[in-house]
């Protein structure tokens, strides 16, 4: 796979910053640290500000909205900061920078973004990708929840709710976007919502009690993880008009 170009490096100034989005919609930020260049999630782990934003003075990035700060050079927490940020690396070629590896699903999507690195890899090993053609459909309501998925390829309808109470066309979600909620909440053994493929698409099946096992180990990933996996589970559910 070729590597993927993520800006020129005269595009970042010394001691500054640039959000770039790069090919397959993975935002990043990054980092001129004196002539080294180092790559992170775009937004804050906090409350997704953009990290642009901030202040960085070539060594600590500091959000401007609740001041969490991170060493440059390794994403690590300073001061008020609970979460690391997630890094990138970055190669450097004549006046370039790419990517340094391929990022996956779960680097792209806002649920595991900023954790670290040790439990994402965690995560992944646990991860099955699976190929669907167009027309399948992965799970009713009503239907056993065991594993959730992530978008990697493809487009997936969401519909939530069951017969003339579901969403009007449904969601169309997006590569890294995270459904099948169900396997990562305690109480809910059952579907409540359905997913079709519109056109042949990869998923990573990773089950939802072997998640919560990692993440119950990395205590800062497990609540970043289940905040953000509220806000969105509401804001679908806002959107569908469900009380």
């Amino acid at each position: 796979m070729a590597r993927r170009v993520v800006c020129r490096a005269a595009d970042v100034p010394e001691n500054g910053l640039k959000e770039v989005e790069i090919e397959g919609g993975l935002k990043l930020l990054v980092a001129n640290a004196g002539g080294e260049f180092f790559g992170f999630q775009a937004t804050c782990p906090h409350q997704d500000v953009p990290l642009c934003e901030g202040v960085f003075d070539g060594s600590t990035l500091t959000c401007h909205m609740h001041l969490w700060q991170w060493d440059v050079r390794t994403g690590a927490p300073l001061g008020l900061a609970e979460a690391p940020l997630q890094k990138y690396s970055l190669a450097v070629e004549g006046d370039s920078l790419y990517l340094a590896g391929a990022a996956t699903a779960l680097d792209v999507g806002e649920i595991f973004n900023g954790i670290a690195s040790a439990t994402l890899d965690e995560l992944a090993g646990l991860a099955r990708s699976e190929t669907f053609p167009p027309g399948t459909v992965l799970y009713r309501p009503g239907d056993a929840a065991e594993d959730f998925f992530v978008l990697d390829a493809g487009r997936v309808e969401f519909l939530v709710g069951r017969g003339e109470r579901t969403t009007p066309g449904g969601f169309m979600l997006k590569k890294g976007e995270v459904f099948g909620w169900a396997a990562l909440l305690d109480g809910y053994p059952a579907r409540i919502a359905s997913a079709r493929c519109l056109e042949e698409s990869r998923l990573l099946r990773i089950n939802g009690k072997a998640a919560l096992g990692v993440l119950e180990r990395d205590p800062a990933a497990g609540f970043i993880v289940m905040r953000r996996l509220a806000a969105l589970i509401a804001r679908y559910l806002a959107s569908s008009g469900a009380q």
